[in-house]
């Protein structure tokens, strides 16, 4: 296992193009961490950097405190799964998995133990004999998972490599990810664009934005105390409503002003809110904080129209207008129905609101 820490890692094009902006990260020796983000973020490039594949412009990688900046990657001994399998089509699975043993001089009993073990980890021992073009995607994933276990490494880099999977093959294979990492204990650093990927399978998420990191944590606590406006509408579908807003007064009260909609700002939030008085902020109330029946806590009722009425089976998501025009949406339990066009009452869950500075974007008043 490994311990891997970045301290200020910078990459750049030319003169001008910044991909990755003096990140600062540690990843804990044994742990599962998810770097997320958008396309172009940078994250990709960082693991690049981590495994040797891209030279580093700035900064330092240390894996286990051993400065590995000059390091060859073929003496870093860290595993990488890339998205597009990268399997020789030339040779069969077991030549693909024992390939790089083999240029390492591993004894022949151990590189056959090795495979033995690792396919049947994977349920691919009976497809040994085939090649590449007799495998389907997901075997083919496997099949490069499995390229990566047998050699052991300290530490295990995945990029996207679910992405060319369809949905259930996508959801099969991230439960065999999280088996593997139960398993074996390494240390994995696994970069996506999925949140659901990053939600379900990470220790802790590193979000990251313009080749710069946003925050850092646990899935949930992110999740629920989002830093800024970028993680709030970036993470979960359908994100959290973001809506244009005041902070005002009403009868020596805080209140959120939507116009026309007003709600009540409850009393432990009012103390960060109140130099803000007058100003204008961000609202934040995530989809599933959002009932069709009063919820037994601090709500607020809120009259809306009905644009739309997703049914996805389990939850309906209800895309609806405020008297202002803002659309905001609402997951709502599955037997909820109501024709376009037509009114409805939501209640808002007060004790989960979120507010943010209408400039900046980062959060305000956060319990």
């Amino acid at each position: 296992m490994a311990r891997i820490t970045l301290q200020g890692i910078t990459k750049t094009y030319g003169q001008e193009v910044v991909a990755v902006d003096a990140v600062d990260l540690e990843i804990r020796d044994g742990e599962f961490m998810v770097l997320l983000g958008p396309s172009g973020c940078g994250k990709s490039t960082t693991l690049r950097m981590i495994a040797g594949l891209e030279e580093i412009s700035a900064g330092e990688i240390r894996i286990d405190g051993r400065v590995v900046n000059e390091v060859d990657p073929a003496d870093r001994d860290l595993a990488v799964v890339f998205q597009n399998y990268a399997l020789y089509p030339h040779m069969t699975v077991s030549g693909n998995l024992s390939f790089g043993l083999r240029l390492r001089g591993v004894d022949a009993s151990e590189i056959e133990r090795r495979i033995n073990v690792t396919a049947t980890m994977l349920g691919i021992e009976g497809l040994l004999g085939r090649r590449p073009r007799e495998l389907s995607g997901g075997q083919q994933q496997r099949v490069a998972l499995g390229r990566a276990l047998v050699r052991e490494p300290v530490a295990f880099l995945f990029d996207e490599p679910l992405s060319n999977l369809d949905a259930k093959l996508r959801s099969a294979m991230r439960t065999e990810l999280i088996k593997i990492h139960r398993d074996l204990g390494r240390t994995i650093l696994h970069v996506t664009h999925d949140q659901v990927e990053a939600m379900t399978m990470g220790e802790r998420i590193c979000i990251m934005r313009d080749g710069r990191v946003v925050q850092t944590g646990p899935p949930l606590e992110v999740y629920r105390r989002p830093v800024d406006t970028f993680v709030a509408g970036f993470l979960a579908s359908p994100p959290m409503n973001l809506l244009n807003a005041r902070i005002a007064g009403e009868s020596g009260a805080l209140v959120v002003d939507l116009s026309p909609v007003r709600l009540p700002v409850l009393s432990d939030r009012e103390e960060a809110l109140a130099p803000g008085r007058d100003s204008a902020i961000t609202f934040g109330i995530r989809p599933e904080d959002l009932h069709a029946e009063p919820v037994p806590r601090n709500a607020a009722p809120l009259d809306v129209e009905v644009v739309a009425v997703e049914a996805l089976g389990p939850e309906v998501v209800l895309i609806a207008a405020l008297p202002g025009g803002e659309e905001i949406s609402a997951r709502l339990g599955r037997d909820f129905s109501a024709p376009p066009g037509s009114g409805v009452r939501l209640y808002a869950d007060l004790e989960r609101v979120h507010f943010f500075d209408a400039g900046s974007g980062r959060a305000l008043g956060e319990k």
